[in-house]
């Protein structure tokens, strides 16, 4: 009897390949700062790159099609007063883009659809809360507006955008450093890592720790964690003999893993980019030269190898496309952006195919740019699943949706109805807003009130000018 060796899977030839040189972005100085985040975020409109910048911190965002050599003088988005630690586009808007900062602070952008002609220097708000470093973003997959932000001083703050309000505040859970938060599904849960080496499961708005296991891996490195569509876990970190490790774990049995794939000897931190609507998690070292990816599946060994991409030039960071912006006609099913020294190169990987059908197995539905709740909705302990769309004709990025923020009065001591105040940053708003902040804030806008006025007066005279030219 011949027994089947091969197993069956429609990504087992998943074919990696870099694009043409005409469709890199070049002449781009990406950050030198030493933080194990991507450096790159990227959406089916824009992409954007953490750059070196002098006195401050500072990101470029590009249209996806502005691809070739970038002007040294391109506009770059500036507003930070120490390097930018990390960028994460909004899910539901692919105009918004949220930065944090050594200086302490996230700034919440707004990005034009045209280029601009000078830096965007004027966030659409400022979140301050946290007291050291910011170098962790991540947006709610479901609920409107809400952005998770983890810093140096141990502590994860949500926000609701919408109102500059700090929603919940975690600040007792982690005794050392966060590495990485991760939103399971519908953002219920929460996977952190720390430099205590704990992988923990958190519920946001119970405020507890749901699960957790020490030293899933043996190694000193930094660990990382993602959540798989069904609710498993997959970490990487390291052995104890600094092999390089990807682990799957199930949270209700924290005890052994399900499965635990060995890899190189190496010390760059792995970066995992996990696609729910494929379940392929693609593994990015920082300082490697190749992309390694696996798929997950229900039966044994679970954890299933199937390439490698490699290629000359190590990797400074990466960007991993939503499933919304690749390109369905090409078999298309991820796009890697690579950061290099001084470019961005974009990785294709796609599932050959004979027939130029839309091919609805490698692609059902996915999250769209909808969001499912509003940020009271989640903060009261609703959740639902993201809003999906097919990608059968294609996905069309909505035209520009500005951001509106309503800021509550922080005079106001009373809590806003149908939400509860944060564990610590909002108990007291009034000794948070002391007067001399206060004071500082009015002057501040006095001064920029003032700065627009003399430009609208520059650009009257000018105007007068070319009018008396004219006559």
């Amino acid at each position: 009897m011949s027994r089947r060796v091969v197993r069956q899977s429609k990504f087992r030839h998943v074919f990696g390949q870099a694009a043409k040189a005409d469709q890199a972005y070049e002449d781009i100085r990406v950050s030198k700062v030493t933080w194990d985040s991507s450096f790159c975020a990227v959406n089916p409109k824009f992409l954007a790159i953490i750059v070196e910048a002098g006195g401050g911190g500072a990101f470029i965002v590009l249209p996806l099609a502005k691809t070739g050599r970038v002007d040294k003088n391109y506009p770059l988005v500036t507003g930070h007063t120490a390097p930018v630690l990390d960028i994460d586009w909004c899910p539901h808007n692919d105009n918004v883009i949220a930065s944090a900062s050594d200086d302490t602070t996230i700034m919440v952008w707004q990005i034009p659809d045209y280029t601009p002609m000078r830096n965007i220097t004027e966030p659409i708000i400022t979140l301050e809360g946290h007291s050291k470093r910011v170098g962790i973003l991540s947006w709610h997959p479901t609920a409107r507006n809400v952005l998770l932000s983890a810093g140096g001083d141990n502590v994860i703050i949500i926000w609701n955008v919408g109102t500059g309000e700090v929603l919940l505040s975690l600040d007792d859970m982690h005794p050392d450093v966060i590495h990485s938060v991760c939103w399971n599904n519908n953002g219920s849960l929460l996977a952190t890592t720390c430099k205590d080496k704990t992988l923990r499961v958190v519920d946001p708005r119970k405020g507890q720790v749901v699960a957790e296991r020490a030293r899933p891996h043996e190694g000193a490195r930094p660990l990382r964690a993602v959540f798989t569509a069904d609710g498993k876990l997959l970490s990487t970190g390291f052995s104890r003999m600094s092999e390089r490790q990807l682990a799957l774990w199930d949270p209700n049995n924290f005890e052994e893993p399900v499965a635990l794939q060995e890899m190189d000897t190496s010390n760059g931190v792995l970066l995992p980019f996990y696609d729910p609507d494929s379940s392929i998690i693609y593994l990015c070292g920082k300082g490697d030269s190749s992309i390694r990816y696996f798929e997950i599946t229900d039966e044994a060994p679970f954890v299933h190898y199937l390439n490698t991409f490699s290629s000359k030039e190590p990797q400074r960071g990466m960007g991993f496309m939503p499933k919304r912006g690749l390109d369905v006609s090409k078999c298309e099913i991820a796009r890697l952006y690579k950061l290099h020294e001084r470019k961005c190169e974009p990785i294709i990987m796609t599932v050959p195919r004979k027939s130029d059908l839309f091919q609805d197995d490698l692609y059902p539905d996915t999250p769209g740019p909808e969001p499912a709740l509003e940020a009271d909705e989640w903060l009261s302990g609703q959740d639902a699943e993201p809003v999906l769309i097919s990608l059968r004709d294609g996905y069309v990025p909505p035209k520009h949706r500005e951001l509106r923020v309503t800021k509550r009065n922080i005079l106001d001591a009373r809590p806003p109805s149908g939400t509860r105040r944060s564990q610590s940053a909002s108990d007291a708003p009034l000794s948070q807003h002391t007067l001399e902040a206060l004071l500082g804030e009015i002057k501040a806008l006095r001064e920029q009130v003032q700065a627009q006025e003399q430009r609208i007066t520059a650009l009257e005279n000018m105007l007068c000018e070319l009018v008396d030219g004219t006559d």
